[in-house]
């Protein structure tokens, strides 16, 4: 498996941990912090600080209440409350070994003090503690339409009892609840399998996707409308190994992608194409196209993605600046492994000559759990953030090759401007008539009016 370039990334930083953690165990905390959790019950917040008049990496860990000292943290996630709310709200999913029987629990952290909203050390000491009568999976938030034009943020986890559960604030009583889970997603009952991973997109005109991959090996898709709610459309397919990732995100189609090849721009109406990244333990990962019109017809194979043993963790984005996403994957054979959708040479049309090609792969010490891109320095430049068996690599793009890539748009940016600037200093020419005459309505250069 060759690749065409090095990894454009280089490392900045590398914090271990004490034990281990697992592909549910990254996330977000607001714009320019991450939290990772070990499974022996630690939860590492990571962000840069300004130490000594330089920007530096700081791990700290963060005591979140009634999480008990021999527990596992199965999974973490957080998001930023919906407005007109404000607030930083962070759950955590752990099995506390209770002697004979394990028992799960889900703590929701949320701190209602106006002033303390965001400080994190104060939202770990205001938990609401829900014993679960089933072994979690993944935590997911999502954002959904409830009445009329509102929208809210809540949590959804999968457990081992082949359901999605859903949790919902009630903003009356300051705490979070279980509702039913096809009140607000009917999409998401009468689940075939285990659920490992969950995606949600909103897609526009009050209408969202929402993508599940099982332990069986089955991904569902629906297409919903979410002011009912109600599934307009629905797509199943069956693979032979469980399902790791499941993420959707928008697609060009291939005149879109000739358009911003020969440098035309884009109308608003060019991104309504929705593609799936489905990534598989034992099986090559595959994006099937334009689901919104194909459903799981039109599969593009990311070739010799099953060479580095079980696929863990993906993430689908532009990372060279060309505004052409790039899908990432990370293995549990320590391989990281960057792809690019290519049109065929003279191409017009995505269609089946278009193929995934391996820009770049680079190599760890460790498998890798989970992949995250963001701006942690607050320099407009983003992070690849790699959480892997053994502790957190961030790494940051090139500044050499971005000071060129800088360079070369300013450039061409100068080359147009000057271009347009000649085409309007061209002087007006005279168009004789039919007959031979001057056109009286056109002014000649020079002329005396």
């Amino acid at each position: 498996m060759e690749a065409k370039g090095n990894c454009p990334f280089v490392e900045d930083s590398f914090s271990r941990f004490s034990s281990q953690s697992n592909i549910y165990g990254l996330c977000r905390a607001g714009e320019q912090e991450l939290l990772a959790a070990t499974l022996k019950g630690k939860v590492v917040c990571f962000k840069y600080q300004d130490l000594r008049q330089k920007i530096r990496p700081v791990a700290k860990e963060v005591q979140f209440t009634y999480i008990p000292v021999d527990a596992e943290i199965v999974s973490i996630d957080s998001f930023l409350r919906s407005p007109p709310r404000r607030g930083l709200v962070v759950g955590i999913t752990f099995i506390k070994d209770s002697g004979d029987k394990a028992s799960p629990f889900l703590n929701i952290y949320c701190d209602y003090e106006p002033g303390s909203e965001f400080n994190l050390d104060s939202i770990a000491q205001s938990c609401l503690n829900l014993e679960l009568q089933f072994t979690p999976f993944q935590l997911y938030h999502t954002e959904v339409q409830c009445s009329g034009s509102d929208s809210e943020t809540v949590f959804l986890l999968s457990g081992h009892d082949q359901r999605i559960h859903l949790y919902k604030e009630n903003v009356s009583l300051h705490q979070f609840e279980e509702q039913p889970v096809e009140r607000l997603f009917p999409e998401l009952q009468e689940l075939p399998s285990n659920v490992l991973w969950l995606d949600v997109l909103s897609v526009g005109g009050g209408r969202r996707l929402s993508a599940f991959g099982c332990q069986s090996g089955c991904v569902g898709v629906a297409l919903v409308d979410q002011s009912r709610p109600e599934v307009l459309r629905s797509w199943r397919i069956q693979q032979d190994g469980p399902i790791s990732t499941v993420i959707l995100f928008p697609s060009w189609t291939g005149l879109e992608l000739e358009k911003e090849r020969d440098g035309e721009r884009l109308g608003d109406g060019d991104s309504e194409s929705y593609s799936l990244l489905v990534t598989s333990t034992i099986e090559m990962a595959v994006v099937y196209r334009d689901v919104l019109t194909r459903g799981l017809s039109a599969p593009a194979v990311l070739p010799d993605s099953e060479q580095c043993d079980a696929v863990l963790c993906a993430l689908v984005t532009d990372l060279d600046f060309d505004r052409q996403r790039e899908v990432v994957l990370g293995t549990y054979g320590q391989e990281l492994l960057c792809y690019k959708y290519m049109l065929p040479e003279g191409g017009r049309d995505l269609g089946p000559g278009g193929q995934f090609q391996l820009l770049w792969r680079r190599s760890f010490q460790s498998p890798l759990l989970s992949i995250n891109y963001l701006d942690l320095t607050g320099d407009g430049l983003k992070e690849l953030v790699i959480l892997t068996l053994k502790g957190l690599h961030i790494l940051q793009h090139s500044l050499t090759r971005t000071a060129d890539l800088v360079l070369k748009r300013l450039a061409s940016r100068a080359l147009q401007s000057q271009s347009q600037t000649d085409i309007r200093e061209q002087p007006i020419t005279v168009q004789e008539s039919e007959g031979g005459g001057d056109n009286p309505c056109v002014e000649q250069e020079g002329a005396t009016p």
